[in-house]
């Protein structure tokens, strides 16, 4: 009896010995890959995962350290189930998927290649596993999970929340959606996104876009400097709504024309951009300071704005792969949120700068202090920006750059038409009729009671 209980006990130990847990640090970047295809009524979702990122395992290992391919699939299975398959969370319509199957999981080499394409990720996942003599560690395998859902049809809305984010300091997911009519679209998922809709109807493309615009613009700390510097001589209702409308107008024209691809692809734009900005905040404090006129502050106002619009763009580009087939909407949508939030903004200023001149300080005196201060802050921008920007060579004046000018030019002289014609119809009904209208305006009062 005690030699049978000596013998479980050596058994036991030699497992154990085997089996060592694996357990280290935090891994820095983790680049997650995932292909979904629904198909029927199944929803096949496949990921690759670096195994470095799988911590507190028991891995069963070999001499040296090695993986023990002979043993290792219920680790694998394990792994797949504890940091993929409870994590993520998928959604038909508005209904969480819950009856999942994991169909098949593999250890892969780092220089395996199957995961560029859906077709070979499957053949992959269905093919031989790795042989067992490969020498291969833990931390430097790929974990690839082939998981089903049972759904009520192919054609349905999905969203995912990858609820990933546990696997390293920084997380990126690149997923690759496949449609039943053979279309393929492109996310690339950061940290924790939340939940996202991967093809939105109009009103949540909408909702999501408007959110964005409105978080954007109480974020950007530079708009904000650039609104104060509007305000600040501009307190009156008709004023601030004719420069914010201009303002509003200008940066949709550049935002929208940056969506659909007719701004520069170069990298010296976005410092550049990034400068003008800079620069616009510190004009307009010097114009408050020096108490320039105000009558054409609209036509200024208008100008930044053009530049301000490039500006919303760089932080909206990433975000437009979540309009869906609602490009155009979600700009307008994510416009009428900057817009909302500017509201908001101007809101809270104008009673906050009436009771300072009121109460604290001349309003004269109180314009340069705050002027001042915004343009100290703008001018280290603009020395920062400026000189990140001297770092990228000037661009060729090349076939695709010349383009742009034109078509920079051809929307520029469209622009300056409308906002004459605007300036004119203003101007007209700020004069009142003119002599010929006012003649005419005489002859049909007096033939009207002479009839009477």
């Amino acid at each position: 009896m005690s030699l049978r209980v000596l013998a479980v006990a050596t058994i036991t130990l030699v497992i154990a010995a085997s089996a060592r847990p694996i357990a280290h640090d935090i891994p820095n970047d983790v680049i997650v890959h995932a292909f979904l295809k629904p198909d029927g009524q199944r929803l096949h979702l496949l990921v690759r995962v670096p195994l470095e990122a799988m911590r507190d395992m028991d891995v069963p290992q070999r001499d040296r350290g090695y993986l023990d391919l002979t043993r290792v699939d219920d680790a694998l299975r394990t792994a797949a189930t504890v940091w993929i398959a409870r994590e993520v969370a998928l959604y038909e319509e508005d209904t969480r998927l819950g009856n999942l199957e994991i169909v098949a999981v593999r250890v892969s080499l780092p220089s395996d290649t199957s995961f560029r394409a859906y077709d070979t990720a499957v053949a992959h996942l269905r093919g031989p596993r790795l042989p067992e003599s490969t020498d291969l560690y833990w931390e430097q395998g790929i974990l690839d999970v082939w998981l089903e859902y049972a759904i009520s049809s192919d054609t349905s809305r999905f969203a995912i929340n990858p609820g990933l984010r546990p696997l390293g300091q920084r997380v990126t997911i690149a997923l690759r959606l496949l449609t039943p009519d053979g279309r393929e679209r492109a996310f690339e998922l950061h940290d924790d996104p939340g939940i996202v809709r991967l093809d939105p109807r109009w009103h949540q493309a909408a909702a999501r876009f408007v959110h964005s615009g409105f978080e954007h613009i109480l974020g950007g700390i530079d708009h904000l400097l650039f609104l104060l510097c509007l305000v600040i001589p501009l307190r009156r209702v008709r004023m601030l709504v004719i420069v914010v409308t201009s303002f509003t107008v200008a940066h949709s024209v550049t935002l929208i024309a940056a969506a659909y691809n007719l701004g520069p692809g170069g990298l010296w734009f976005p410092p550049l951009v990034e400068t003008l900005i800079a620069t616009s905040i510190v004009y307009m404090s010097l114009e408050n300071i020096v108490s320039a006129s105000l009558a054409h502050r609209w036509l200024i106002t208008f100008a930044f704005g053009l530049v301000h619009g490039f500006g919303f763009s760089f932080a909206l580009r990433e975000s437009l792969q979540f309009a869906g087939s609602h490009l155009l909407l979600s700009l307008v949508s994510f416009n009428v949120g900057v817009e909302l939030g500017q509201l908001l903004v101007l809101a809270a200023i104008v009673p906050a700068l009436n009771l300072l001149f009121r109460f604290v300080v001349a309003e004269r005196l109180g314009t340069i202090i705050l002027s001042v201060i915004v343009a100290h802050t703008a001018w280290h921008w603009m020395t920062e920006r400026g000189a990140r920007l001297l770092e990228f060579p000037l661009p060729a004046l090349d076939a695709v750059l010349l383009l742009w000018l034109v078509r920079a030019a051809m929307v520029l002289v469209a622009v300056a038409a409308v906002v004459w014609v605007a300036r004119v119809l203003l101007r007209r009904k700020a004069e009142g009729p003119g002599p010929a209208e006012a003649g005419r305006y005489v002859r049909e009062q007096v033939g009207r009671s002479v009839r009477l």
